[in-house]
């Protein structure tokens, strides 16, 4: 054991993340892949090979990954085989040109097949941008500035800038401890947060703020499912103040069905947003629409030259297509309910406190102990000498197998026991290898 852990802690991969905290603020580009939220300096950190549901670090060591699968991004499993034949042909071709791709118009015409109440679409490559486009043609439509939100939608100045009139505004949303700093002090007042599932929090932002709303823009569903009525009453206000519906689906889109989950819900937004999964790890973002709401783009500056790129658009209608071949969302959620019932059977049995959520492709951990954090980061740790990449949610994907999935119980089981001992010992703490997992947003350098 204590081989493995001087192994770890010496790793390639750790020894490069304290090298990156000194020369690039933060680590990395993303708060989700810092290592101080998985397991401070023992977290491999970077990849040198990802084929499937299966991960090599910078030392060659072996991973199933079981934590976010490229943080949600790669539904069809790493390096898919078919999507990667579509990328290389189209970069042969050239990725970039003066004239525009034709894929970006065969996309746009996909995605309003599969959603037969938008009429048109803009694209951009991340989910955070496509956001800011959503609200940014919602405000040009309506000729307002107020949003009300639900759920996490990025870092842009206009989502941020709910935290300058109280810190704790975007608390419940993902990541508690944002502080909107850089964010100009002017936009105060501009956006409101409301929570999921209790429509009176709505309803009051509507009583405050209602003749200038410009936008009501969430997540239809994350960690927990709308209960029966709640979308159908958002979207009753939205018509009520005329204020402009988006769904935010960068997150839940792909998963249940092919295409948003508001399809399941059968609550037509005006605006819908997707990326992430949509094309299985490579950039592409999409905002669809009616197409009275849409046609405001016309009327205001939205506009990058990396969104005519042909790499997005060719993954995006690759993996849409595999997806609808394959039936990928019956089999991400059948994988999901596996892991599901897996992890509650064995809460069960060693006595360890799991509370398990979020729709069967996406769950969300959370041990309900005196100590949740310092659980979280010893299943962590054991997990990851067990050779599987594990954090608070797991992202399902169709390079899951059955045999695969038993694997990841059976570890998880074998991690439970000793778990269940440390909790009723209360000697968990002193089976840490280091600090207790980051929660939440933490200045690093």
């Amino acid at each position: 054991m204590k081989q493995k852990i001087i192994q770890i802690s010496n790793s390639t991969g750790a020894k490069l993340w304290r090298r990156a905290k000194k020369i690039i603020p933060g680590g990395g580009q993303l708060i989700s892949k810092r290592s101080e939220r998985f397991l401070p300096n023992y977290w491999p950190a970077y990849y040198s090979r990802a084929k499937g549901c299966e991960v090599w670090d910078l030392d060659g060591r072996h991973y199933f990954d079981f934590a976010q699968m490229g943080v949600g991004s790669c539904i069809l499993g790493y390096a898919d085989s078919e999507v990667d034949g579509q990328i290389k042909k189209a970069i042969q071709k050239g990725s970039m040109c003066t004239l525009n791709s034709p894929e970006e118009v065969r996309l746009a015409e996909l995605l309003v097949r599969l959603h037969p109440w938008a009429e048109m679409a803009r694209f951009a490559r991340t989910g955070g941008e496509a956001c800011s486009i959503a609200v940014r043609i919602a405000r040009a439509f309506s000729g307002r500035d107020k949003v009300a939100f639900c759920g996490y939608h990025g870092w842009h100045d206009w989502y941020l800038s709910a935290n300058i009139s109280n810190l704790k505004n975007l608390d419940g949303q993902l990541l508690p401890g944002l502080a909107p700093t850089g964010v100009p002090r002017g936009l105060r007042g501009a956006a409101f947060p409301f929570a999921y599932n209790k429509i009176e929090s709505l309803k009051q932002i509507v009583r405050l703020h209602g003749k200038s709303l410009a936008a009501i823009i969430m997540e239809p569903v994350r960690g927990e499912s709308p209960l029966p009525g709640f979308l159908e009453a958002v979207r009753k206000i939205a018509d009520k103040t005329n204020a402009v519906l988006i769904f935010d689906e960068v997150t839940s889109g792909f998963r249940m069905c092919v295409g948003g989950y508001h399809l399941i819900t059968n609550v037509k937004p005006d605006i819908a947003v997707f990326a992430k999964g949509m094309s299985n790890g490579y950039p592409a973002a999409a905002v669809i629409g009616k197409r009275k709401v849409m046609n405001a783009a016309q009327d205001s500056f939205i506009s990058s030259t990396s969104w005519t790129e042909r790499i997005g658009s060719v993954a995006a209608i690759a993996t849409i297509n595999k997806m609808q071949k394959k039936n990928v969302p019956k089999q991400l959620i059948k994988s999901g309910l596996k892991i599901q019932s897996g992890l509650k059977k064995i809460s069960v049995k060693r006595n360890v406190p799991l509370e398990i959520s979020g729709i069967p492709p996406l769950i969300y951990l959370k041990f309900s102990t005196a100590q949740p954090a310092e659980a979280q980061t010893f299943y962590t740790q054991e997990m990851l000498k067990k050779g599987f990449l594990v954090g608070s949610a797991i992202y399902t994907t169709l390079a899951y197998s059955d045999h695969i999935i038993s694997k990841f119980i059976s570890a998880s089981d074998e991690v439970f026991d000793k778990l269940g001992q440390y909790l009723i010992s209360n000697s968990l703490k002193k089976h840490l290898l280091g600090e207790v997992i980051h929660a939440g947003f933490k200045r690093l350098t």
